[in-house]
């Protein structure tokens, strides 16, 4: 009788990625057990925080088991599309995660066990967040390298588009009744959907059945977002703050300290669509000899 022997890929686990990857599992396993530990992560932040360090443990987890036991080729889903955009949004969720949580739970002077354990925590989580940016560095695709196209700039820039509009989106307080700033709420949800869409339809590798040239057709959807956020950066500062001055006290929930996040987020998503375009540009008009 033959046993059937399961293989295990040990490189998996010995390669740079793969170290980097191990070190991002057990970084984000002492942050949240660190946390859990304390009993201190209600409200918002905190659960948003302790949501993040368990969500990319598990899924960290689950990519380190799969390449281990080599069953991702079983899933029908482009891979290095997905490990591409999941380190990114990872790291990204961790670095929000690493200055809201001591933002929000860490006072001065920390001179208890409670403190000292939440400032554990919030090393292991900048730890983390260097884990995964060294993992996005060293997955990222060479120049002029498209078969991973969620590893190159333009496909990373998508992860960050996205989620910064994620959190715009968790910041929109006070904006009915003005025209110019539904206009923006407008631009930054067409915007998310659409950049969303591409995400999904790169993992899936359902791009290929889209009738029309792709890469003209992305050079023409960042044209027209850097448009739309372009007008959005101008709307909003001019509708939020017009005739209005900051409150004193203004806490953390004040809509004029909201205002103003929402305001430098777009202007990081236009810096991200401008240089979206420039990068796509480049990829489709100029080619290496």
């Amino acid at each position: 009788r033959t046993m059937a022997v399961a293989t295990v890929n040990l490189r998996a686990l010995t390669s740079w990625v793969g170290i980097a990857r191990l070190f991002a599992v057990v970084l984000s396993c002492l942050a949240f057990s660190l946390v859990a530990s304390t009993g201190k992560f209600e409200a918002p932040y905190g659960t948003w925080c302790m949501f993040t360090w368990c969500f990319c443990f598990i899924v960290t987890l689950l990519v380190l088991l799969l390449e281990l036991l080599e069953l991702y080729p079983m899933l029908p889903l482009s891979w290095d599309d997905f490990t591409a955009a999941f380190s990114m949004l990872a790291a990204l969720m961790v670095f929000t995660s690493s200055v809201v949580f001591p933002a929000t739970f860490i006072s001065s002077p920390c001179n208890n066990n409670v403190c000292a354990r939440q400032a554990v925590a919030t090393t292991a989580s900048c730890l983390c967040f260097l884990a995964y940016a060294l993992e996005v560095s060293l997955t990222r695709a060479k120049p002029g390298d498209i078969s991973s196209f969620l590893s190159t700039v333009p496909g990373l820039l998508k992860v960050f588009e996205a989620y910064v509009a994620c959190l715009i989106f968790s910041l929109l307080d006070e904006y009915s009744g003005e025209p110019g700033l539904m206009w923006c709420v407008a631009v930054y949800s067409i915007c998310f959907i659409f950049t969303l869409l591409i995400i999904v339809f790169t993992i899936s590798r359902c791009l290929t059945y889209i009738p029309c040239p792709l890469e003209k057709m992305l050079v023409g959807y960042n044209f027209l977002a850097l448009l739309m956020y372009l007008t959005a950066t101008i709307l909003w500062p001019l509708y939020s703050f017009q005739g209005q001055s900051r409150p004193n006290p203004c806490g953390p929930k004040c809509p004029w300290n909201k205002h103003l996040g929402v305001t430098f987020l777009t202007i990081f998503n236009l810096i991200a669509y401008l240089v979206d375009l420039v990068y796509s540009t480049r990829m489709v008009f100029v080619r290496a000899p």
